[in-house]
């Protein structure tokens, strides 16, 4: 993501096409759909902080949503 500058969620789903939005977090597949990155974006100081990674079976609990 470094060398890329998004403005909103539609350009980075163009580069990470597995992204989806669940506000105020985006949420990225990594490693084959075996995890979930969850992260907040904030297009405006161009930066992201990771909340957490879990396992699909954890983000499918969905504890991270609270």
């Amino acid at each position: 993501m470094e060398s890329n500058s998004f403005k909103h969620f539609v350009e980075l789903k163009k580069t990470f096409g597995s992204a989806d939005q669940a506000k105020p977090r985006t949420v990225f597949d990594i490693s084959g759909n075996k995890y979930r990155l969850i992260a907040v974006v904030d297009y405006a100081l161009q930066s992201v902080s990771i909340e957490c990674v879990l396992t699909h079976a954890e983000y499918d609990e969905g504890r991270w949503r609270k």
